[in-house]
């Protein structure tokens, strides 16, 4: 999965929360700018766990990365490589 499908995936999903008529930057905060609340990270949490195969541990719950499209992308890249090296072993 490339880099871009990631963020496409975020970005879809993300959307089906947000009012209709807004719009919002792959590195905007979603929480600052009040798109998206506190509630909605378990949404988040559950979302990328099960379409991205990896799991998110409690020392993830860092909301840095769950902010924006592009820290979340960022985060996804990072769990499912450190999880490829593992198996790799």
């Amino acid at each position: 999965m490339s880099d871009a499908d990631i963020s496409d995936r975020l970005r879809a999903f993300i959307r089906r929360f947000v009012r209709r008529d807004s719009t919002f930057a792959d590195d905007q905060n979603l929480f600052k700018s009040g798109f998206v609340n506190s509630l909605f990270v378990m949404q988040l949490v559950l979302f990328v766990e099960s379409t991205f195969s990896i799991t998110v541990e409690q020392e993830d719950m860092d909301i840095a990365h769950f902010s924006s499209v592009n820290s979340l992308s960022r985060f996804v890249r990072h769990k499912r490589a450190a999880a490829q090296a593992l198996a790799r072993m």
